[in-house]
């Protein structure tokens, strides 16, 4: 499970993408619920639609951290950044797992997750590793990753979902999911930044792979969210879920971006040297 990172890199450009919701055309199945409209909607259809009430904010947001003129500075910061997300995607599908098996005999769309959850935490182990092995490639020493204790924000945005997996539905946690995984970055991306930063393309092991390996991931639960019989409570989890995701993201985005140099103010107009900067 990656970090939501929209990209399109040109030169705007996370690791969710650059944000259109991008073209995902889940497959021809009944739709399950109603749109505002009163016309039917598939699942996934009203999950990316709540989604996209704040992706488009988000997506800017992105685009300022990867055009930033301290990038370099700012790129192992959000490695660790990402790390402190990462390493909780496992430990919150096993927890989601073990209560969706509790629920199963009495609730088909606990009975649903079990097999979801089986499968896609054995394709995320490992991926802490990854971002681990990008900070070593850039010179930075991965090994104090665990030692430094996570800020607020990122314990608000993973918490939230030990929380509600336990005291409400694990069905939440596919909300969670759904913004980091549904938004894959621009494959084009770690070419820009390599060029930004001067970093070597090892650094940018975990962007590279995660431009594939969500977009399978993504088109994954999207064909699952409409195979789930879900009902309106469990849409408004999922909803919640989701938008709380996307808005404690944010609120790290905006937290790395916030400690980038200040750059340097600009040249006063004027005649003669005395205008010069000193």
């Amino acid at each position: 499970m990656s970090t939501v990172t929209p990209s399109t890199v040109t030169p705007s450009t996370v690791t969710p993408s650059a944000v259109t919701p991008s073209a995902v055309t889940p497959p021809a199945r009944p739709a399950t619920a109603a749109g505002p409209s009163g016309a039917a909607r598939r699942n996934s259809e009203l999950v990316r639609a709540k989604i996209g009430l704040l992706m488009p904010g988000f997506s800017a947001l992105t685009s300022r951290l990867w055009t930033s003129p301290s990038v370099a500075e700012l790129y192992p910061r959000y490695l660790r950044l990402l790390h402190t997300a990462i390493r909780a995607t496992v430990p919150l599908m096993d927890l989601a797992l073990e209560r969706s098996e509790a629920l199963a005999p009495t609730d088909p769309v606990a009975a649903g997750l079990v097999g979801y959850l089986t499968k896609h935490r054995r394709e995320e182990r490992g991926h802490d590793d990854w971002v681990r092995e990008d900070l070593a490639a850039i010179g930075q020493d991965p090994d104090t990753l665990l030692s430094a204790m996570p800020g607020t924000a990122v314990a608000n945005l993973v918490g939230a979902q030990y929380y509600w997996i336990r005291h409400h539905h694990p069905v939440c946690l596919l909300g969670h999911i759904a913004v980091l995984e549904g938004y894959p970055p621009s494959p084009q991306l770690t070419g820009y930044l390599r060029e930004r930063t001067g970093y070597p393309a090892e650094g940018f092991r975990t962007l590279h792979r995660h431009a594939t390996l969500d977009v399978r991931h993504r088109d994954e639960l999207l064909r699952f969210l409409d195979e789930l019989p879900l009902q309106p409570e469990h849409h408004t989890a999922i909803g919640v879920s989701a938008l709380h995701t996307l808005q404690a993201t944010t609120v790290l985005f905006e937290e790395l971006l916030a400690t980038a140099p200040e750059a340097p103010p600009a040249p006063v107009a004027g005649p003669g040297p005395a205008a010069r900067p000193v």
